[in-house]
């Protein structure tokens, strides 16, 4: 249900299904993403369609409850969909509390962050700019010249009292020509995926209702996107809850010590993960999470 109040940018409240909490998501950091603090998680980012940016503040009023406050003049509902999905909200995740509730293993790396869901990349365009950013470079100083690209380039907003920049969109990033720590080479390889995007081939939520393994295969197909990365974006951008990470050594590190198994051979890995099905992604994230 979308509110306004006078003077207050609109808000969604969206209800939660299982258990959820928003604070381990504001904590949580990964790829491109700082750890934060506080009660409010504020998010920046290019809207589905790829035409505009939108700030969305999230805060958990209730536990069976999220609200979104949606700055910028775009649809709130559509925007708070997108939220939601980056958080994974907009799955029911009953069925996933009583799994991990029977799996000792789960269960003890649940307990670690308990109410944690795998926070997503905004988008599969954004995933995928990130990993050309990102890609044999420190972390660090890729997420400041990403913001520093975001904020010349994209665009900047009041969120809950703070800014927060949103990266280009892709019409904007195609016309940037050069950029201050981003090679020729990365900037072409960001081009041809902002291309993509505008052209309609990087849509989330229709790459999420295809085959994990050809959209995979289909991402590799962009220069400078190898198995890793391709499959950054299909685990943590299109928000599948059962693909197994294939490329994430430090999962398979993680439950092989739990398990006191050490080493723990992908064939075995797999096995253990079959009493994970239908939330083998989930149940990967609770145990990275808890390394």
């Amino acid at each position: 249900m979308t509110t306004t109040l006078r003077d207050a940018p609109p808000h969604v409240d969206w209800p939660v299904r299982g258990r959820f909490d928003l604070a381990r998501s504001i904590g949580f950091g990964f790829g491109g993403r700082l750890a934060a603090s506080g009660d409010t998680m504020r998010l920046a980012f290019v809207l589905d369609g790829y035409a505009a940016q939108v700030g969305v503040a999230a805060t958990q009023p209730a536990p069976d409850l999220v609200r979104f406050e949606v700055v910028g003049d775009v649809d709130p509902e559509r925007a708070a969909a997108q939220a939601a999905r980056v958080l994974s909200l907009d799955e029911d995740a009953t069925g996933y509390d009583r799994m991990v509730d029977r799996d000792p293993l789960l269960r003890a790396a649940y307990d670690e962050r308990p109410g944690l869901r795998p926070p997503l990349f905004h988008s599969a365009y954004e995933a995928l700019v990130w990993a050309v950013l990102s890609a044999r470079r420190p972390t660090e100083q890729m997420r400041e010249i990403r913001d520093r690209l975001s904020r010349a380039h994209g665009r900047v907003l009041d969120v809950a009292g703070k800014t927060v920049a949103a990266l280009p969109t892709p019409e904007q990033l195609l016309a940037v020509r050069s950029f201050p720590g981003i090679p020729d080479v990365k900037l072409r390889r960001m081009h041809a995926i902002a291309a993509a995007a505008r052209d309609g081939r990087l849509d989330t939520e229709a790459l999420r209702m295809r085959d994990v393994a050809d959209v995979g295969a289909e991402l590799r197909g962009f220069e400078g996107i190898g198995p890793f990365y391709a499959e950054l974006v299909t685990v943590r951008a299109l928000g599948h809850t059962d693909v197994l990470p294939a490329t994430e050594p430090r999962v398979m590190a993680a439950t092989a010590a739990r398990l006191g198994r050490e080493p723990l051979s992908p064939t075995d890995f797999a096995e253990v993960a079959e009493a994970w099905r239908p939330w083998r992604t989930w149940a990967c994230v609770a145990l990275r999470a808890a390394a």
